[in-house]
């Protein structure tokens, strides 16, 4: 009998409909998790779904808004009222609106705001309350940005809120390491997605100026997400891996 790396492993992922949160999902789905997919938009979370289903993965959709307080505490009792248990949770979803610092509007900010900073803390504070009853804990994973590291033109809110994500995680070490729960970031640089695929010019763009010569791909972040919330990083927590090829070393700019 081969034993898969999540065998039974009940999972949360946010912003998994396409792109990123979709490649882990697909990956830990093939590694014997138990995968509740979530995204903002139902057909792409029921497509997400189906296509790890049909690859034979167990994987569930839950559209939803993942910054809402409802949605979250739903999404969380799915999974414990489903499985039993909540072993990962990855708060994935964010979204990037570019603007001028000083023209930025307040719809703007407040819109980021409360996607990225706000969904990830309450997606946490809900999982880690179910955790902290569970014997054996569980693993938080957050998604930051090398923005929150390095400045990067009109993306002074977004970069907010990733340096933040970075901040929460260690802060959280403090008050949930108690109770067998870790919790860390990663952070991607350029990365080829659907979104970012609809720029002609992006893969060549960030193939230059990535000392590796190529702008990361979904497996490359996706991969390095499954070591953080596996069985072989329980010591690791309250700590941001950075994948971006070389880039935020040296931080030329595409503008």
């Amino acid at each position: 009998m081969i034993i898969k790396a999540f065998d039974s492993k009940v999972v949360i992922v946010t912003g998994a409909g396409q792109g990123i949160g979709f490649e882990i999902c697909r990956q830990m789905a093939k590694e014997g998790a138990v995968v509740l997919l979530n995204d903002l938009d139902e057909s792409l979370a029921r497509h997400a779904a189906e296509t790890i289903q049909e690859e034979g993965g167990n994987c569930i959709a839950y559209a939803g808004d993942s910054s809402n307080l409802t949605f979250i505490e739903h999404l969380v009792n799915s999974a414990v009222s489903k499985f039993g248990r909540l072993d990962i949770v990855i708060a994935n979803a964010g979204i990037t609106l570019f603007g001028e610092f000083l023209s930025y509007p307040l719809e703007s900010f407040m819109k980021v705001m409360n996607v990225n900073l706000a969904g990830t803390f309450f997606l946490a504070q809900a999982a880690a309350r179910q955790m902290k009853k569970q014997a054996s804990g569980g693993s938080l994973l957050f998604t930051s940005s090398v923005t929150g590291h390095q400045a990067h033109k009109n993306l002074a809110a977004y970069a907010m809120t990733k340096a933040a994500i970075e901040m929460l995680a260690k802060n959280l070490v403090v008050e949930l390491s108690p109770y067998k729960i870790n919790v860390n970031t990663v952070a991607p640089g350029a990365t080829i997605t659907e979104r970012t695929a609809s720029d002609p010019d992006y893969e060549s763009t960030w193939s230059k100026l990535t000392p590796m010569g190529r702008a990361a791909n979904t497996t490359d972040i996706a991969k390095a997400a499954m070591f953080l919330v596996s069985d072989h990083a329980k010591q690791i927590t309250g700590q941001s891996l950075i994948i971006d090829g070389g880039w935020s070393s040296i931080s030329p700019s595409p503008f």
